[in-house]
């Protein structure tokens, strides 16, 4: 029988982990990131990065840069989704 500690499972950062410790990184963004500063915190990094957009003059550069930051933001707000649902559980 296969421990639920064992089973590897794809990240969504592209990793391969526990279970486990999937679950606990979700739970430590959603704790980082559920006061109202953390909120603010988040709010801010949508506002440059997420709800950005830019004109069609930018460089192939610019443009990967910034989605590059755009997939940060998006992980931390998976993140904590998935913290939340893992929440939900308990």
């Amino acid at each position: 029988m296969v421990d639920n500690k064992d089973k590897k499972v794809a990240s969504v950062d592209g990793s391969v982990r526990s279970s486990d410790v999937e679950k606990e990184i979700n739970l430590h963004f959603l704790s980082t990131f559920a006061s109202p500063s953390g909120k603010k915190v988040l709010s801010y990094l949508r506002s440059i990065t997420i709800e950005s957009v830019a004109g069609p003059n930018i460089t192939d550069s610019e443009l990967r840069h910034r989605e590059g930051m755009r997939f940060v933001v998006g992980l931390i707000e998976t993140r904590i989704k998935g913290g939340e649902h893992e929440r939900s559980k308990s």
